[in-house]
């Protein structure tokens, strides 16, 4: 019988090994068993390798359900196709090589259940969630945004969170993305940074996938924190801590920085706002197509 020199047996293994390891790292992080967090830390636009756009607009095929808080994400992504370019072209369908996008601004599908995860009510997004996903098996990821019903009980974001993870069991080729709500001018300890705390450290604990919304608009592009100054969903924020609101953080980098942002539709806030959370969709995005973040 023929022997295999043990030095060839080594290299077979370090081979199966490093290959393992390659189509570990090529599939990128599995939201099973790692949070997805995208936040402030997600607005770096080039950051993103561009096999990684491409892969997303390859096998994504996005559902999203909003009013107009959550219609930022989209008409900034709509700004940024004209500022940067078709790299960053979405659709419905994902026709002539776009990312497939179905952005519903209101009832949801078409199916006349749902607005937004408060709108009619505290449970109709699921049920829409179910049967459109019943209709359209081609779907594989699901995002839905807040208006103002985030400032609600504990309870009521409990059975947010337990809904979503109802969802998540009974479809689990599907990869549902959570999300806070917007900031409304409270202090740290009010009860929209709470409920919002509520659901962050809920997807940390449990290795979800979370865009921050509430998060993103808190800083600047610098990285200035303005969380703890009641900054509200306008950007406006206490600049000397008297208590009033007398300042906007997005207006004032926008002035300082003139060619670094675009002009776009921004419900209830500045342009700035709508870019960040446009760069940072795109972040989610390539994370959601397998993009380790780094």
């Amino acid at each position: 019988m023929k022997t295999v020199p043990m030095i060839g047996i080594a290299a077979l293994i370090l081979g199966l090994g490093l290959a393992a390891a390659c189509s570990v790292s090529d599939n990128g992080p599995d939201p099973q068993t790692e949070a997805v967090i995208v936040d402030h830390a997600s607005i770096d636009l080039e950051a993103i390798p561009s096999n990684w756009i491409t892969l997303a607009k390859q096998t994504l095929h996005i559902a999203y359900g909003h009013t107009s808080h959550g219609s930022q994400l989209t008409t900034g992504m709509a700004g940024l196709v004209t500022w940067k370019g078709d790299t960053y072209a979405f659709n419905t369908g994902g026709t002539g090589g776009a990312l497939d996008l179905r952005d519903f601004n209101g009832n949801f599908g078409g199916l006349g259940i749902a607005n937004d995860l408060g709108n009619p009510n505290r449970t109709a997004w699921e049920s829409a969630t179910r049967t459109y996903l019943n209709q359209n098996p081609t779907v594989n990821v699901i995002i839905w945004s807040w208006c103002g019903q985030v400032d609600g009980s504990q309870s009521d974001i409990q059975l947010y969170l337990d809904l979503m993870s109802g969802l998540e069991r009974d479809y689990p080729n599907v990869k549902f993305v959570y999300m806070t709500g917007h900031t409304d001018g409270a202090t740290l300890t009010g009860n929209v940074p709470t409920r919002n705390k509520q659901i962050r450290d809920y997807c940390l604990a449990n290795d979800k996938i979370l865009y921050d919304f509430a998060d993103i608009e808190s800083y600047d592009p610098d990285g200035d924190y303005f969380g703890d100054k009641l900054v509200n969903d306008a950007c406006d924020y206490d600049s000397n801590g008297d208590g009033t609101r007398d300042s906007n953080w997005a207006i004032i980098w926008q002035n300082a920085h003139p060619g670094e942002w675009y002009s776009c539709s921004s419900a209830h806030s500045q342009p700035l706002n709508a870019n960040l959370k446009a760069y940072a969709a795109w972040h989610l995005w390539a994370r959601l197509a397998g993009w380790d973040g780094n």
